[in-house]
């Protein structure tokens, strides 16, 4: 007689519960995992984004670990080393340099980047518009650049005599920069434009110093190229005849102000930088112009005006005696 074959039961239960089993033990992995992820690895809530970190030449692991925990870059100082010796093969070798921090990154990426002395910095677009002066630029690039020091700015402009020759364009800044380095991109552009019209420099007869600070004050009290030439050749004729300048603009060099905020007393100041109480140019430019300004300047347009103002809607009126522009006064301006 055939021994009788033993048929295996197929046990839904016993499926079900290994099935059970095995989501479980995987939910609760993935739990322990999410826990431990976010203890230690992951970014701290008060990452410094958008910040730059300079990490220097010769600064150790246990010192790079120690100022990621306290300037809340990373969590955990054991893991971040972990990394690193793991990412170095034991070496713990670190790459100087300045780090773009962005973007929030875990503990992970942060260690192979310092490893592999991956920086990620990015440049940064900033327009530099005509007619600012060096205290309006280092507002636009401290709004842009934390670590931007408009004091240490101000004082390499002002030693350097700068003013007027940071030429106004669009830049692309690495935020790493110097503002020795800023500074020096800017002033290498002006010496790079100025080219196109050194020659009608020459020939205008005045020197480029000269032809800047007129240009400088040209760019503020002018809006177009007609304008601006017509603007020229008034001041050019009050420096001929030993007249002031009398322009508003160089008053927002002085103290901010524009014509619709100054004074009579803002009139008496006792700077040098006062067109209506000193003849002749300003010490230094009062705003850095663009090409267009300067080539207004030395292609002055002749006419029987002395006196200039512009009204409430940008419009120019002339005059060539004082009581007119007293009367335009009167009229344009109320």
């Amino acid at each position: 007689m055939p021994e009788e074959q033993q048929i295996e039961t197929y046990h839904p239960s016993f499926w079900f519960v290994n099935r059970f089993k095995v989501i479980v033990i995987g939910l609760v992995v993935a739990t322990i995992v999410s826990i431990f992820y976010i203890s230690f690895w992951s970014a701290p809530k008060d990452f410094p984004v958008s910040s730059i970190y300079n990490l220097k030449s010769g600064q150790t692991l246990s010192t790079l670990s120690d100022n990621f925990v306290k300037s809340n870059i990373i969590r955990s100082d054991f893991w971040f080393k972990s990394f690193v010796y793991i990412f170095t093969l034991g070496n713990t070798n670190i790459k100087a340099g300045n780090y773009g921090m962005y973007n929030k990154q875990n503990v992970i990426d942060l260690a192979w980047r310092v490893s592999h002395g991956i920086l990620q910095i990015i440049p940064v677009k900033i327009t530099i518009p005509e007619g600012l002066n060096s205290f309006e630029i280092a507002d636009i690039l401290s709004s842009a650049f934390p670590a931007f020091d408009k004091k240490i700015f101000l004082n390499l402009v002002e030693k350097g005599k700068y003013e007027g020759y940071l030429f106004p364009d669009t830049y692309f800044i690495m935020p790493d920069m110097s503002e020795v380095q800023m500074i020096k991109m800017m002033n290498d552009n002006f010496n790079e434009k100025i080219q196109e019209v050194s020659f009608d420099i020459k020939k205008f007869g005045k020197s480029e110093s000269d032809v800047i600070k007129m240009a400088s004050i040209v760019e503020e009290e002018g809006r177009t190229m007609e304008t601006r030439k017509i603007i020229a050749g008034i001041l050019w004729k009050r420096i001929a005849l030993k007249m002031p300048l009398q322009v508003d603009a160089s008053f927002k060099y002085i103290n901010g102000k524009t014509t619709a905020t100054l004074t009579i007393e803002d009139l008496k100041i006792d700077s040098p930088y006062n067109s209506y109480t000193r003849r002749g140019l300003p010490p230094t430019p009062i705003s850095n112009p663009g090409l267009e300004a300067i080539k207004a300047t030395i292609t002055p347009t002749k006419t029987p005006y002395l006196y200039f103002l512009t009204d409430a809607e940008g419009n120019m009126h002339y005059a060539v005696t004082f009581q007119e522009h007293v009367n335009n006064k009167l009229k344009y301006l109320k």
